[in-house]
């Protein structure tokens, strides 16, 4: 046997392992004799059929299991050979493989990078306090009891967190918007809808409910509309200027509910130290969980930004895929149609390939530090999983322990993941805490 290798790019080899005649021949010997042991061949008993009868009526098995058989010793030998540590198979081009003639296999491979660890320990990361202020308390009561709104109609100009019943018809250039995009009514003629007057969260029509504070009902008015060079909704309207005709059709002012034992009751507390109590614990368990992803996002940038090596492209491509199909699942969600994601294609294609090299890179770091700290999954971590499953997706432990026994590459996918996460955790025990600002936002 012999083993050339080429390098084909820092992370991919090219290994031609070539196998003398001989080699080749005492693999098809092989093949015949297994193969006739498992056939019946009238006259024979199993395994003492002649060769050449053998070959007469199965002819195509044994060729396809002897073109196996030597494919298979090229890889494990020249694996073996060149010590090379490979993590995917890329590419095998077999050539002309005979019982009589040497062979020569070419097997293309993608290798595991080398790249020294940092230091582990003292990797700085920064959390805020938990503890909430009353500020933010305060606004935890104010959006419970947004919730529970009402809303009754207004005689007056509109303010700042009322809602406008209104209708609506959009032109551009005086061109009717229905007529741009015909499938997009939504943003062309619309006989009746509601729009929040300076609401927090913007409207299908960007800046439209930024522009009705001070309308009244029975009020018309043309109201100007600029699309960003971004926009989603409708590409066709993408960075143009469009003019909306309005039609103020009634008022509702938002009327919150009093801080009485009713409300009380219906937030399952008895009075309002209760509920500003349950508030603060809400708040302090959602900043502490922050502080807990926090910590985990800034030491996977700190990895990525202090080691620095080439990353398999075997790898980047399988995780593209992923990251493809997951955004594509999350979008059809929101409505995304395959006429939009079509037109989007190469930037979301692009977008997902450095998503890819990030996560792949990231894995390939936690996996040495796993190896080097001797992390391992056992039983327990395998239970924590199952019952996490169960508690999330409602299905019953027995029913996942099947599916993971039946599943081998999940097994190894879920194996990994936990392997991870410990490598992650260790990192987070040992990092340099630093104590930074209170976060400004507020909520439940």
């Amino acid at each position: 046997m012999n083993i050339q290798i080429q390098d084909v790019s820092p992370t991919r080899k090219s290994l031609t392992v070539s196998l003398d005649a001989n080699e080749v021949a005492a693999e098809y010997k092989l093949v015949i004799g297994a193969v006739s042991k498992q056939v019946s061949i009238p006259g024979f008993r199993p395994g003492k059929a002649p060769a050449n009868l053998v070959l007469k009526q199965y002819a195509k098995a044994v060729n396809d299991e002897f073109k196996q058989k030597v494919v298979g010793k090229a890889y494990r030998d020249g694996i073996k050979e060149s010590k090379l540590d490979v993590i995917q198979v890329t590419n095998v081009n077999e050539g002309d493989i005979a019982p009589d003639k040497f062979a020569s296999i070419v097997i293309t491979v993608d290798i595991r990078p080398a790249f020294e660890l940092p230091e582990l320990s003292g990797i700085p990361v920064t959390v805020v306090p938990t503890e909430p202020t009353e500020a933010e308390i305060e606004a935890g009561i104010d959006a419970l009891r947004g919730e529970r709104a009402d809303f009754k109609a207004a005689e007056r100009p509109a303010q700042k967190g009322d809602y406008v019943k209104l209708s609506y018809e959009g032109t551009i250039a005086g061109q009717a918007i229905l007529d741009i995009v015909p499938d997009k009514q939504i943003y062309g003629k619309v006989p009746q809808t509601w729009e929040e007057v300076e609401g927090e969260n913007e409207g299908l029509i960007p800046g439209l409910g930024k522009q009705l504070a001070g309308l009244s009902s029975g009020d018309k008015k043309d109201l100007t509309i600029e699309f960003s060079a971004d926009f989603k909704g409708a590409p066709d309207l993408a960075g143009k200027t469009a003019i909306y005709a309005v039609d103020v059709l009634e008022i509702r002012e938002r009327v919150l509910p009093e801080l009485n034992e009713e409300f009380f009751k219906t937030n399952q507390v008895d009075d309002l130290a209760g509920l500003q109590s349950k508030i603060r614990n809400n708040l302090k368990a959602r900043k502490e969980n922050e502080n807990a992803a926090g910590k985990r996002r800034q030491i996977v940038d700190a990895l990525i930004a202090k080691v620095d090596f080439p990353v398999p492209q075997s790898l980047i491509d399988q995780e593209t895929k992923t990251v493809l199909r997951q955004f594509i699942e999350e979008n059809e969600r929101r409505g995304l149609t395959p006429e939009q994601f079509e037109k989007d294609k190469d930037l979301l294609v692009e977008g997902a390939k450095k998503a890819a090299e990030s996560r792949v890179k990231t894995q390939l770091i936690l996996a040495r530090i796993a190896e080097q700290e001797k992390l391992a999954v056992d039983a327990a971590d395998i239970d924590t999983f199952l019952y996490r499953q169960s508690m999330q997706t409602g299905t019953k432990p027995d029913k996942l322990v099947k599916e993971l026994t039946n599943d081998r590459e999940r097994l190894r996918a879920v194996q990994q993941s936990i392997l991870f996460d410990k490598a992650l955790d260790l990192l987070v025990s040992k990092a340099a805490v630093v104590h930074g600002a209170p976060a400004t936002d507020a909520g439940t």
